[in-house]
């Protein structure tokens, strides 16, 4: 299924959610909730506390709310770990069990939560506006979110050019990616996330601001090509892709050149972003 993890704000502490595609509903961390209701120090606390409470629904048969599932979510390592998720209803019901003087606050989080998803998806520029608020908690510098953001566009502008060349599965446009990528990096996606280290994460969101200039020059080049030439199928548009990846891979060396090392970096986001405390991922948080 289609997931998305996002970062939410309830007052001062984070709270980690993924929204599904396929379900169209929210996801959230368990233990983050937790640590909000019980104004927890850290997370090593809410998940003792959460233990103990899931054990104590489990015996009064409570499965409505212990009748959770996991998740894979950012963890303190900044690595994708399985966490207890539960949905809005779900939640609601949890929150019922735990005394906590937060309990009324997050219950109007959780509706405001909701309603903004149905703005974003009647109004796509929310969506851009929550993104960039959500790469700025994370700690993101303000010239990689406008290079990310813009890499976005280009993106779509590619894969709109694919659409109209004949390309529609899924599998040709991973292909068409890994020539791109190949050819400007010299390695295909799943090696480039391997060279830094990643897994379920996503690779843009772990580029480096020359990375993502490159692979945006690579595909804004492919795109241009195709506007021009018109390539029709999956041997013409790879010859296409190829020949964008090839722009990006002669100003690689360039700035290699340059540099006097490359510029391909095996460094990921919890490497070079500002950490901030009380992020999840955050190398600050326990």
């Amino acid at each position: 299924m289609a997931q998305e993890e996002i970062i939410k704000q309830f007052e001062a502490q984070q709270v980690r959610v993924v929204w599904d595609d396929e379900q169209e509903k929210y996801f959230f961390s368990i233990v983050d909730v937790i640590r909000v209701l019980t104004e927890s120090a850290d997370y090593q606390t809410a998940r003792k506390y959460w233990n103990k409470v899931k054990q104590r629904l489990v015996e009064e048969g409570n499965e409505p709310v212990t009748n959770c599932h996991q998740l894979k979510m950012t963890a303190a390592d900044g690595k994708q770990r399985l966490t207890d998720v539960a949905d809005t209803e779900q939640l609601l019901r949890l929150i019922q069990s735990v005394p906590s003087k937060k309990a009324e606050p997050i219950k109007m989080w959780l509706a405001q939560v909701g309603q903004e998803r149905l703005n974003q998806m009647q109004d796509p520029e929310r969506s851009l506006q929550q993104m960039v608020a959500d790469y700025r908690r994370l700690g993101y510098s303000e010239s990689w979110i406008n290079q990310r953001i813009k890499s976005i566009e280009i993106r779509k502008g590619l894969t709109d050019e694919w659409q109209r060349g004949g390309i529609h599965d899924d599998k040709q446009f991973a292909l068409l990616t890994d020539i791109i990528t190949r050819e400007w990096s010299g390695m295909t996606t799943r090696e480039y996330k391997q060279h830094k280290d990643l897994r379920k994460e996503s690779l843009r969101d772990n580029m480096t601001n020359i990375e993502l200039m490159l692979n945006g020059l690579a595909e804004a080049t492919a795109t241009e090509i195709s506007q021009q030439e018109n390539p029709v199928g999956m041997a013409a548009n790879a010859q296409v892709a190829k020949r964008g990846g090839k722009v990006a891979k002669d100003a690689r060396q360039s700035v290699e050149k340059e540099l006097g090392h490359s510029v391909v970096s095996s460094k990921k986001a919890i490497d070079y972003i500002q950490p901030k405390d009380e992020l999840p991922f955050s190398k600050k948080s326990k």
